[in-house]
C-alpha cells in the first residue's frame, strides 16, 4: 500500500480517490484468489481485456473496483458459489461508496483522506508527536491556531471546514467500541505556545480529561529523557481487527505523506515507538505532569 504524497497512478483504470479500508481488503482478497488460481497479472488482464497494470492496481486499491470486472475475475478465479459471489459484490459496492470525509474534499488532501479511512477502521492507533497535540485530542481553538499557522493565507471559511474535519474525526473516541489510542508526545508539544495562554490551558485540560479515558493512553517524554530513536519526525501506526490488513505506518511531511505496510518497514517504526514508551514517563504519571504544566501557563 506504500503511497507517497498525493500522486496517483495513471493508466486505463481511473484512480478513485483515497481508498477506503474495505477496498484495500478486497484488493488483497482478489490478489489471494488470483494466486490460488495460479494466474499471473498478465493472464488475468487478458481475461478482462485490460493491461496487467490494471489488475495490479485493483489489488493495491489504487483504483476503484468496477462491479463487472470483479464479477468476471471471480469466475476466472474459480469462485462459482452464487452466495459467495454476491457477498463479494455487495462488499465491492460498499467499498466504492465515499467515506464521510468525501464531503470535505475541498479542504482535505487526498493523501490525508487515506489516513482518515485507516484511522476509522483501526482498533489500535499508536502515535509519536514531537510538535503538536494529535488531531484526535485537539480542542477547536487549538486546532484553529495550528491550522492557521500551517495555512497563513487560507480563507477563514477554509480553516473552519478543516476544524470541522477534526470534530468529525474525534467522534471516533466517543463511539461504542472505540480504538485504543496510545500517544507519546514530546514535552516540547506542551511548552510550545499555540494560540495564547487560554487556548493552551484549555488544551492541557482536554489532555487531562482524555488521559482518564480507559481507551486512551498518553505518555510524555520530558526534556530530561534526552535523545531518542524517533527524533526524525511524527508518525502513526495502525492495527486492524481484519485478517487481511497488516499493520500500517504513516509518516507525514510538508507536502504529503508516506504509508508503509511492508513488515520490515513497520517493524522499524514499532521498535522506535517501543523504545520511546520505555523512555517516556509512565502513563499513570501523565495527569500529574500535565497538571504541573497547566499551572505554569
Amino acid at each position: 500500500m506504500t503511497a507517497v504524497g498525493g500522486r496517483g497512478p495513471v493508466g486505463e483504470a481511473r484512480p478513485a480517490g483515497a481508498p477506503t479500508v474495505l477496498r484495500v481488503v478486497l484488493g488483497k482478497r482478489l490478489h489471494d484468489l488470483r494466486e490460488a488460481a495460479g494466474l499471473s497479472f498478465q493472464e488475468a488482464g487478458r481475461a478482462l481485456d485490460v493491461t496487467h497494470a490494471t489488475i495490479r492496481r485493483m489489488e493495491k486499491a489504487e483504483v476503484g473496483l468496477k462491479i463487472p470486472y470483479v464479477e468476471k475475475l471471480l469466475r476466472i478465479y474459480g469462485v462459482d458459489d452464487p452466495a459467495e459471489v454476491e457477498g463479494f459484490l455487495a462488499l465491492t459496492r460498499e467499498a466504492n461508496r465515499p467515506g464521510w470525509w468525501h464531503r470535505f474534499r475541498d479542504v482535505l488532501p487526498e493523501w490525508f483522506s487515506a489516513f482518515v479511512s485507516l484511522e476509522g477502521e483501526a482498533n489500535l492507533i499508536r502515535a509519536y508527536e514531537p510538535h503538536y497535540v494529535p488531531g484526535l485530542l485537539q480542542t477547536e481553538d487549538y486546532a484553529r491556531a495550528v491550522l492557521r499557522a500551517g495555512q497563513p493565507h487560507a480563507p477563514e471559511a477554509e480553516i473552519e471546514r478543516a476544524v470541522a474535519v477534526r470534530r468529525e474525526r474525534q467522534n471516533l473516541l466517543a463511539r461504542e467500541k472505540p480504538p485504543l489510542l496510545w500517544v507519546v508526545m514530546d514535552e516540547t508539544v506542551l511548552r510550545r505556545p499555540i494560540g495564547g495562554p487560554e487556548v493552551m490551558r484549555a488544551q492541557v485540560a482536554r489532555l487531562i480529561e482524555a488521559s482518564a479515558l480507559p481507551h486512551v493512553r498518553l505518555q510524555i517524554i520530558p526534556f530530561a529523557a534526552g535523545p531518542h530513536p524517533a527524533m526524525y519526525g511524527p508518525f502513526h501506526i495502525f492495527r486492524f481487527p481484519i485478517e487481511e490488513l497488516p499493520d500500517i505506518a504513516y509518516a507525514e511531511n510538508l507536502i504529503g505523506a508516506s504509508y508503509f505496510d511492508q513488515r520490515e518497514d513497520v517493524s522499524a517504526f514499532l521498535e522506535a515507538l517501543d523504545r520511546l514508551c520505555a523512555q517516556a514517563a509512565p502513563a499513570h504519571t501523565t495527569k500529574a505532569f500535565l497538571g504541573g504544566i497547566r499551572k505554569e501557563i
